[in-house]
């Protein structure tokens, strides 16, 4: 039969041993991050985590075997994220960034580029190494693909052609890992920017590598509610010189948003579902030994059985479809745009839903911080909003790829290949009014 459910042998191991590091080495650890009142404190709590995870090879497990990572599948990949992100979804983020910053590399990038830094990401087994993805800027990315070369991405990089460098200057606001362990910066940033300040964002952008330590840059660390376990910062830079060796993607940075967000959708997605199911597990012990005052746990009430019910199917119609996604980008090299961009925001809409009918079912205990129903519900508000968000750019990139000619309701149920190119960005952008 072609659709199989079934774990193998090998992904059970892989599950339960993930779920035991979440339980024993990320709890504790990302309990003490999210009540750091310190941003940057909180990120630098989870290093001794991250420094296991790495003898683990889980920073680096799903870049290929042949430059030394793991060569896990999308779909292993997401088996693994699911059990951390049951526990804390900020934790994850920083390895899932890691791949943001360096699969690029793999689609676009030289043979040198690739050799030097994922070389060097998969060669460290410590945990000090650390890759940024620096797209969002103050406005947002939503409208990347901005025909106007006065919107969209306005970090420029003008090409000093005499000393053989870019010139960096503007700035991103929400990059993840990209201020490093010490706000010395990453490793190494994967920025995209504006290479030709005459041409909108289908022609006018690229992608740039800017090493640690490159004068010029200023990092300033995001207070935020959420994935407090990860660092989100403001890079500006300050006429910021980068070796031009270090460009890829020249004219294409479009394409490599659009395929970065389509590889990190369904990881995403299944994160979302490690959140509902994290909360769903604390429901339900709780309903089959909470009373509420009566002669028997709450379980045992039609409208909480039946609401359990509810949360518990939508949690595994949320799973297999991560799984669906994962599997056609391994079988056709992250090419789902569409079905990338319906998955993430198909389960972080269905997460926040499932989240806050556990905190119903918990009733007001739900409110007591001694309990983590509050903590899911401050994570479940980030699902919608990063990772490209649900309301425009996700949705966006699947509009565009249905409104091809060459795109059939039965080409994701038939497993078809379906490869995106620029003439399905675009869609959404408003481009006059009147």
């Amino acid at each position: 039969m072609g659709v199989d459910f079934e774990l193998t042998a090998e992904q059970k191991k892989l599950k339960y041993q993930t779920r035991e590091f979440a339980r024993e080495v990320l709890r504790p650890a990302a309990e003490m991050a999210d009540a750091q009142p310190d941003p940057q404190e909180a990120f630098r709590a989870m290093k001794p985590v991250y420094e296991q995870a790495a003898a683990m090879g889980m920073h680096t497990m799903f870049l290929p075997k042949e430059y030394g990572g793991g060569g896990a599948t999308n779909v292993n990949f997401l088996i693994a994220i699911e059990e951390l992100c049951a526990i804390d979804p900020g934790f994850p983020t920083i390895l899932l960034v890691n791949g943001l910053a360096l699969m690029p590399l793999l689609w676009f990038g030289t043979d040198q580029q690739r050799e030097k830094w994922i070389g060097r990401a998969t060669a460290d087994t410590r945990g000090d190494f650390l890759a940024g993805w620096a797209v969002s800027e103050r406005g947002g990315t939503a409208n990347f693909d901005h025909p106007s070369p006065r919107a969209g991405i306005q970090l420029t990089a003008d090409h000093d052609r005499s000393r053989g460098q870019y010139v960096l200057n503007g700035e991103k606001h929400w990059p993840c890992n990209s201020g490093g362990w010490d706000l010395r910066g990453a490793d190494v940033n994967l920025c995209i920017v504006r290479t030709d300040r005459a041409q909108g964002g289908k022609t006018g952008l690229s992608a740039i590598l800017v090493e640690r330590d490159t004068p010029g840059i200023e990092y300033e660390v995001i207070d935020k509610m959420a994935h407090r376990a990860c660092q989100n910062v403001t890079m500006t830079f300050h006429g910021a010189r980068v070796p031009e060796e270090n460009l890829l993607a020249e004219g294409d940075g479009d394409l490599v948003i659009n395929r970065n967000f389509t590889w990190s959708a369904p990881i995403a997605s299944i994160a979302a579902v490690g959140v509902a199911r994290g909360a769903y597990e604390f429901a339900l012990k709780w309903s089959k030994t909470y009373t509420g005052g009566g002669s028997s746990p709450i379980i045992n009430h039609q409208a909480v059985g039946n609401l359990l019910t509810e949360i518990a199917a939508k949690i595994e119609a949320g799973r297999y479809f991560c799984w669906k996604a994962a599997h056609y980008m391994d079988k056709f090299g992250d090419q789902g745009h569409a079905l990338g961009g319906m998955n993430k925001t198909f389960c972080g809409d269905l997460m926040q839903s499932v989240v806050f009918d556990c905190m119903r079912v918990v009733g007001v205990n739900a409110l007591d911080r001694k309990f983590p129903m509050d903590k899911f519900y401050r994570e479940a508000a980030v699902f919608s909003l990063y990772d490209a968000g649900n309301l425009a750019m996700q949705r966006r990139r699947a509009w565009g790829v249905m409104a091809d000619r060459s795109f059939s309701p039965d080409t994701f149920v038939d497993s078809e290949p379906l490869e995106f190119t620029k003439s399905m960005e675009g869609y959404g952008v408003i481009t006059e009014i009147g």
